[in-house]
This record gives C-alpha cells, structure tokens and sequence, in this order.
C-alpha cells in the first residue's frame, strides 16, 4: 500500500496496489498490519455506505463530537468524488485548514481522516458509492456539521444538492469546536 501525507500531515492519502488480469482485479482495502506500519494504530467498529444519485450531490461537513469521535476511512465504490477533509482542532496551527482529494473507483485511492477533523464530499459522477469504515459508532446526540460553503472550499459546484440538514448548518466561527489537538491545553 502506497501512503503519502497530505498538507494535513494526519490526514494520509493511501493507495492500495491492485492486482489484475483478464477477470478484473483484487485489493486489499483495508489490513491491520499495514495501517500500524503507516502509523495509522485504529479499531473500526462500523461500515458505511452511501449512494448519492446526482452528480454534485454535496454531503457534510460532519462531524461526530468526544466521546464518540470518529476516525474514517474513506474510499469510492463507484463513480467519483471530491472528498474533503478539515482540522477542527483547537489549539491547531492548521485549525481551519482543508485539504481535498478526487477518490474514484478508477484510481482505488482512499482518505484516512482522524477523529478531530471534519468531513465532507461532492459526487462529480452520477450513482457515486462512498464506503467508509468508522472507528466509533454512530451517535446522534454527538452528530454535527458545518455549512459546507463557510471555509472558502473550491467544491467544483455552485448549487449542489444538499439534504436539509447541510443546507441549515451552521457557519465555520459560530461553532465552538468541541476537539482539541492532544497537548494543547
């Protein structure tokens, strides 16, 4: 598995070799051996799968708040996205900063994004599937987000399709982040 850092030094970019013949091909997506050798030390608890069916579907940017923050591996099923990430950490010299990648079933790249960060994406096919593993369990009472267009974020799209909780979330500065970066206190 190829690993390679983003500007956001924790948020890691990981490509897993595929190997092919006439049939089509076979990936390791996820092994535990490896992602401890990339420093990446997780136990996920949950898989997600999504579909959105418009190219310029927008979902996020999310978050899940302590004590169930969650750390997710993100990659594309099918067709095609811009996937987002953001430090949402207090006490960050990169607290604000985001950081984009294009995962596609093509290119089989995946996102680890760590507890602390928010998340969002942009299909740019129609019936895109994201599939992401999250290393705590769903909890609606520590379920949030931020408006997606409050960041200055190039997402490729003006009028995206949102969900109405995307469309009322709240602007970046009017939420007091409830993560702080270990040892800044």
């Amino acid at each position: 598995m190829e690993v390679t850092a983003t500007k956001l030094p924790e948020v890691l970019l990981l490509t897993p070799k595929r190997f092919g013949d006439s049939r089509g091909f076979f990936s390791e997506s996820w092994n535990r051996r490896s992602f401890e050798r990339a420093g990446i030390h997780v136990d996920f608890v949950q898989d997600n799968h999504s579909l959105s069916q418009k190219a310029g579907t927008l979902r996020g940017l999310h978050y899940q708040a302590p004590p169930h923050a969650q750390g997710k591996l993100v990659r594309c099923g099918r067709g095609r996205l811009f996937d987002v990430a953001v430090d949402f950490r207090r006490g960050s010299a990169r607290f604000g900063q985001w950081v984009g990648v294009e995962l596609s079933f093509e290119n089989g790249r995946q996102l680890w994004i760590p507890p602390g960060f928010l998340h969002g994406f942009v299909t740019r096919e129609d019936d895109t599937e994201v599939i992401y593993k999250c290393t705590d369990y769903y909890a609606p009472e520590a379920d949030g987000a931020i408006r997606w267009d409050s960041l200055g974020i190039d997402w490729g799209v003006l009028d995206p399709v949102l969900s109405d909780k995307d469309a009322a979330a709240p602007a970046w500065g009017t939420v007091q982040s409830p993560f702080e970066l270990e040892g800044a206190a």
